[in-house]
């Protein structure tokens, strides 16, 4: 069975290293799925505006890979204990698809792009192809009982940010609790936490330099792209 996508999202980060690692951690993060020309028809979304949240079956497009592993390293795990990759949300998966539950923020519409969704709490990549669309049922998607075995330890994890407000002011203000937030949520990779070295990522239309020390990230520098990322 070949599959193709429905859509793109677009958001503010257009390389994966900063992405939150699940859905939902950084809540603040917006973004507007746009659909492909073929599926731009209004009557595929009617009746959508009444659930709050959605699934996204969506492609880890930066993790081609041809062979699967039967076992991957969590970063949950600090990176160097082995598990079988079914039992994780590993991108290293035998068909790269992803599962993320968003929030639905509104219907949008555009002359231009057709009907958007526009959504919150997403940790895909700008560009991510989506496969598929779902509405998050709550009396049977909530499982109030559910253990989430490994994936529970520190999950309420956050790490003290210091930026200066210098550098904070070059970042747009509508931006700037998403940027604060996503770097609390520490996107280093979980088997370098005790590493003292220097990290960057993009976002929005800008690089975030920042270094860990002492158990804190502390911004370095922020600079302009000169090439937009285009944020959403």
């Amino acid at each position: 069975m070949e599959i193709k996508p429905i859509a793109k999202i677009y958001n503010d980060f257009p390389t994966k290293f900063g992405i939150p690692r699940q859905s939902g951690r950084v809540k603040e993060i917006t973004g507007k799925i746009v659909f492909e020309k073929e599926f731009r028809n209004e009557n595929a979304l009617r009746g959508i505006e009444q659930f709050s949240h959605l699934w996204l079956i969506w492609e880890f497009t930066e993790n081609k890979q041809s062979e699967w592993n039967a076992t991957v390293r969590p970063p949950r795990l600090g990176g160097n204990k082995r598990i079988g990759v079914f039992s994780t949300r590993s991108s290293f998966r035998p068909n790269s698809l992803g599962l993320s539950c968003v929030k639905l923020e509104k219907v949008e519409k555009s002359e231009r792009q057709g009907t958007m969704l526009i959504i919150s709490g997403a940790d895909l990549m700008n560009g991510t192809p989506i496969y598929d669309i779902k509405p998050y049922i709550p009396y049977t998607d909530c499982i109030n009982d559910a253990e989430g075995g490994f994936a529970e330890e520190n999950n309420t994890y956050e790490i003290d940010v210091e930026i200066a407000d210098n550098l904070l002011e070059i970042i747009p203000e509508e931006k700037r609790k998403v940027l604060i937030k996503v770097l609390k949520d520490d996107p280093r990779p979980a088997y370098k936490s005790n590493c003292e070295r220097d990290y960057g990522f993009s976002f929005c239309d800008y690089e975030i330099k920042f270094k860990a020390r002492n158990h804190k990230i502390i911004v370095t520098e922020i600079i302009k792209n000169q090439t937009k990322n285009g944020c959403p």
